[in-house]
Formats: C-alpha cells, structure tokens, sequence
C-alpha cells in the first residue's frame, strides 16, 4: 500500500536593481530543519490543484504573488524528507521584489532574499531544486523574453541588458540584442528619461504585454547570441 504525501515546493527569483539575481527563502520554524532556511512550499490539500496549493503557500508563508509561475520539475527520491516519503513538484516564479513587501506567516517565521551568489545551508534537496531552476531560467530567456516581470513598469534599455547579462552569467551581444528586441515591437517608447552616469539622459521604456501575448500565441522564437 503507498503511503507517499505530494508537496509543491517554489523557487521565486528577483532581481534589484543592478544586483545580482535573488531567490525568496523562508525561515523554518517547525522540524525537521526548525530554524534552517528553505524554499517556500508545503504539502497539498485532498482538495486542491497543484498551482492553487503553491499559490496559497507563497502567500501563506512570505506574502508573495508572482507574476509569473510555471511548473518545473518534480522531485522523488527516497529519502528526501527524513518525515515521510514526499513527492515535491517544483514550480519556477519571477517577481520584481520592489513591488512585494514580504511577511511571515503559517509555519515560516522569516521571509528574505538572498543573492544566488551566496545562499545559506538549505533544507531538504533545496539546492538541487534551485539550481535546477536557475538551468531552466538561463535557458527559457534565452529563447523567450520573460525577463520583463522583473524589472520596473518603467526602465532604460540599458536596466534590460544588465539584467540578462546578470542571469545568463555572460555578456550578451547587446548590438544584436537591442535589434531584435526592438524588431519584435517588445518595447514602448515613452516620454521619460532616466540620467545614467555622465552620458546623455536615456530613454525609459515599458513593456508591451499585448504585443508579446499575440507573438507567444503564433509562437516565436528568440534567440540571444552572446558576445
């Protein structure tokens, strides 16, 4: 007779402005791993979907909505919860953290960022899961431009570079990526300015989500060359 418990376990990355990329952790404050960090996550209701049980312990334990969230892997082995045996699907999100203010709640006691670059002792398998999601972010916006939900509602196409250069982990052939970002009507101009360093003021962007719904539905593909 099995007697295995299905758990959602999520791996919320951020970005602050000109920093490196972070992910959400939560502060334990039951066993096993009482006061360790962690991913935010939990087990599954007899009467929930997978995506409404991440979405409630997001909430629950750090006060997150993600604007993006995708299902990433799942994670089995024996062993991986010294309680029972859990079965963990793991779900990737992406959150600009300047417009989510954390709180802990339900059986987290703290909420914090942390840099990828520097991550405490996890709990569980959490390492494995974050790094599995970091692969899958480096590749996914290489080929579609998801990094929009990261940045500001308004920003200067330099804040764009920056941020792909940070999660790809390599600089970018930015001739070639401003081309084709701008080719694909991904941007809007607006009227304002932003003063970088002693240049000229540049001109700050939004993005626009229905053309990117129109070019996700034909389905396209957008490939990043490297420097």
């Amino acid at each position: 007779m099995q007697n295995i418990k299905v758990a959602v376990d999520a791996v919320i990355f951020g970005y602050f402005d000109r920093k490196d990329l972070q992910v959400l952790l939560i502060k334990r404050k039951i066993d096993p791993f009482k006061g360790g960090w962690a991913l935010p996550g939990g087990l599954v209701l007899d009467n929930e979907n997978l995506d409404t049980a991440v979405k409630r312990e997001l909430y629950e334990e750090a006060g997150i909505k993600p604007d993006f969230l995708e299902q990433l892997y799942t994670f089995g082995n024996v062993g991986r919860d010294p309680r029972n045996r859990v079965v963990s699907v793991a779900f990737l999100g992406l959150v600009n953290p300047s417009y989510h203010r954390l709180f802990a709640d339900s059986d987290a006691e703290d909420a914090q960022w942390f840099s990828i670059k520097q991550l405490p002792g996890l709990a569980f398998d959490h390492h494995e899961i974050i790094d599995t999601a970091l692969k899958r972010l480096r590749t996914k916006i290489q080929y579609q431009p998801i990094g929009f939900n990261l940045l500001n509602e308004e920003f200067p196409f330099s804040d764009l570079e920056h941020l792909y250069t940070t999660i790809i982990g390599q600089e970018i052939d930015r001739r070639n990526f401003r081309k084709k970002i701008m080719s694909y009507e991904l941007l809007n101009e607006t009227e304002h300015f932003k003063k970088e360093g002693s240049g000229r003021p540049g001109k700050l962007f939004t993005f626009n989500q229905k053309k990117y719904k129109e070019l996700e539905e034909q389905g396209f593909y957008f490939e990043i060359k490297l420097a």
